[in-house]
């Protein structure tokens, strides 16, 4: 048996046993591992409460025929308590990493640009004071394009030609022009184009000052990609809390 060490992401974990746990990563090298962790359950363990969802950690690991041992645990970043005590981080949190697994489908398949994108999301939602909303959309729009589905924006998703265009499809990949446009195309506001362009190229000043139907409407084309090219819709994206913008000080 061989020794490994990594770092990742805790995405999911399964009971095994009276006191095991299957535990699911994200992995900086190694891609998407599961790995036992040996009387994690129990009230003695020495890193039990380091192997839960949104933690971010070092690992030392041992190969097994068919599931890993874990044997060592360190915490990198503990993004676990900011989140869970907070609904609206938390939700968006949960479909984050949600589609994080979804998008590795082979396990140990190389995943490092999902894997820093994810823990950048997590950093956002933990300590951050950015809208989670924003964050999840914005992780989103950016891992599908990790997975080769990237969303056109400004230039038309089937001839390329350079808009911005008034139409967006789903079933095309963004925005369209008005020779490509299918039937079922929606028209949305120009603000909503906008802030999909910032949300997946960065640009937070643009989308924090999005108004609060820009977000609805993009939240909304955002969930229909993704719910597009997986073939599913994912459990955890309905139950987002999504937030109105703050409202702004004004001075006289």
């Amino acid at each position: 048996m061989s020794l490994y060490r990594d770092t990742g992401v805790v995405l999911r974990v399964h009971k095994l046993g009276e006191a095991d746990r299957i535990i699911t990563l994200l992995t900086r090298r190694n891609g998407k591992i599961r790995a036992v962790a040996k009387g994690v359950r129990r009230t003695s363990s020495r890193f039990g409460a380091r192997l839960e969802p949104f933690c971010h950690v070092d690992l030392q690991c041992h190969t097994g025929r068919t599931l890993d041992i874990v044997t060592q645990v360190q915490t990198v970043d503990a993004f676990a308590a900011p989140i869970v005590g907070d609904y609206g981080r938390y939700t968006s949190a949960c479909a984050i990493i949600e589609t994080a697994e979804k998008l590795v489908v082979e396990e140990d398949a190389p995943a490092m640009r999902l894997y820093l994108l994810l823990v950048g999301a997590l950093r956002a939602l933990a300590f951050s004071d950015r809208e989670p909303g924003l964050v999840l959309d914005a992780f989103l729009l950016r891992a599908m394009a990790f997975a080769g589905w990237a969303t056109a924006v400004r230039e038309c998703a089937r001839c390329g030609a350079e808009g911005p265009h008034a139409a967006f499809s789903v079933t095309a990949g963004g925005s369209v022009c008005a020779r490509c446009r299918p039937a079922g195309a929606v028209t949305p506001d120009a603000g909503t184009l906008a802030l999909l362009g910032a949300l997946l190229h960065g640009d937070w000043d643009v989308a924090n000052a999005a108004s609060e139907a820009a977000r609805r409407e993009s939240s909304g084309l955002v969930a229909a990609l993704l719910q597009w090219h997986l073939e599913r819709q994912l459990r955890s994206l309905p139950l987002v809390e999504r937030r109105a913008p703050r409202a702004r000080a004004t001075s006289e």
